[in-house]
């Protein structure tokens, strides 16, 4: 009997499809990288770039990528493409870096700007939407820097993520999802996931912004004067007279609240200031207004960065909507050169010398045997 359905290559095919990317640079063009990418003139000390594959490789074309050149530098470089927004939708950001010189203090992040970022001024004060990636910098700081730029703030995530802090290529993957969940995938392991409300102490921040709505609006309320308040409570213990007969006389009007006192700070009396409040709030959905990681005009990615030391190499960007598309591109690009590379990293190790192959003498003791 025939399967049914369609065969799994073409659902892959189809799924790959559906993905949207709207940025992938592999550097396999050669030089013409120049073409794309854009250095910073903000500074006539930034540090410059060439295309290398590194000392150590699994593949010498596939593994090059842009490589730091000097010393003690800071680095300003970016690359932009068509605008969009990921309003409602996954947002994915993933890269390799191989801090081949074995990092002792610099950066590995990479940076997600909006469109109209000034490309020949990209500087540490350029604002950016999102930050992402690793930063190494004696034994104190080992970390990946999650940051998100939101109501005219930076805000880091509050968990320690820690970096890989070895010489070879790692693969770095952040995941935004519309629910307000995230992930951070290193050399496709997922090691830290959460919520984005909570992780990143946004909600004592919404918190504050709710208090000071409320206050704005009851203070606006309370100092209304054209506010009528006879016309906006009727005497609910008044009855209606014996002699009134609603055939003849229709509805009987009960009687308007007279003016509650409302002098020396003091509340109307019988008045309940949260129900008043919400009566009188135009935004009580203030919570839907905060869109913690949604960006409306990403339109560039690129390094902005200090190094002591230099060597690190930077290849395999991608930024799409599709998690899986994501996986299967660290695959066929980390993946498949990630063994060869460090073979061929060990094999370039210099060989021990007679000393470290000599056993160590045991401590004496002071005693004869």
């Amino acid at each position: 009997m025939a399967a049914s359905g369609a065969p799994l290559w073409a659902v892959c095919v189809l799924r790959l499809a559906l993905a949207t990317v709207y940025f992938q640079e592999e550097f396999l063009d050669g030089e013409r990288w120049r073409n794309r990418w854009v250095q910073s003139t903000n500074d006539s000390q930034l540090g410059h770039f060439r295309l290398s594959s590194g000392k150590f490789y699994g593949h010498k074309e596939k593994d090059k990528g842009l490589q730091t050149t000097q010393n003690g530098r800071f680095y300003a470089i970016s690359a932009r493409f068509k605008p969009f927004s990921n309003k409602g939708k996954t947002l994915v950001i993933q890269y390799t870096v191989k801090h081949e010189q074995k990092m002792d203090c610099g950066g590995g992040y990479i940076k997600v700007f909006p469109a109209d970022v000034d490309q020949k001024n990209l500087n540490g004060k350029s604002q950016y939407y999102i930050m992402f990636g690793p930063d190494i910098c004696g034994f104190d700081i080992k970390k990946v820097h999650v940051i998100l730029h939101f109501k005219n703030q930076y805000h880091s995530n509050k968990k320690s993520i820690r970096c890989k802090v070895d010489g070879f290529t790692h693969l770095y993957t952040l995941i935004l999802r519309p629910d307000l969940t995230y992930e951070v995938k290193i050399d496709s392991q997922s090691i830290e996931a959460g919520s984005i409300e909570y992780d990143w102490n946004l909600t004592s921040l919404k918190k504050m912004e709710k208090s000071s709505a409320e206050s704005k609006d009851w203070a606006q309320a309370k100092d209304d004067k054209s506010q009528d308040w006879e016309k906006h409570f009727l005497d609910a213990s008044a009855s209606k007279p014996s002699d009134w007969n609603s055939e003849l006389d229709g509805d009987w009007p009960a009687p308007m609240l007279q003016k509650p006192p409302y002098q020396d700070g003091l509340k109307p009396e019988g008045i309940d200031k949260d129900v008043w409040l919400h009566q009188k709030m135009k935004n009580t959905n203030y919570l839907t207004e905060y869109d913690l990681s949604e960006f409306e005009n990403i339109g560039a990615i690129g390094l902005e960065l200090w190094q002591v030391r230099s060597g690190t190499i930077f290849d395999n960007f991608l930024i799409t909507d599709d998690e899986e598309y994501a996986e299967n591109f660290g695959k066929t690009t980390w993946g498949e050169t990630k063994v060869k590379n460090r073979t061929l990293a060990e094999l370039q190790e210099p060989p021990p010398t007679p000393s470290q192959l000599a056993p160590t003498p045991k401590a004496s003791n002071g005693s004869n045997p």
